[in-house]
């Protein structure tokens, strides 16, 4: 199993969430430690390269997976046009 990491910025992220969907993304979260490459996932390219994303309704996880160490570290949780500013 992968340990779960989150980024400093992640508090932040989630304040700005309606509260029905965090439950919902922090269980998709949760699930990536037994398979943090599930059906859907995508990985990103440019400069966002070596990160990966997976979608909570009009949510974006970006995430970072160290297969080495078996750490996925979250990076980023934002609405679907706002993720890649």
């Amino acid at each position: 199993m992968y340990k779960i990491q989150y980024s400093k910025y992640i508090e932040k992220d989630l304040s700005k969430l309606p509260k029905n969907e965090i439950k919902k993304i922090l269980l998709k979260i949760e699930e990536l430690s037994e398979d943090p490459r599930p059906n859907g996932v995508k990985a990103l390219q440019g400069n966002f390269k070596g990160l990966y994303r997976i979608r909570s309704g009009n949510y974006r996880v970006v995430y970072q997976i160290k297969d080495d160490v078996l750490e996925i570290l979250v990076v980023r949780i934002a609405h679907r046009g706002q993720i890649y500013e």
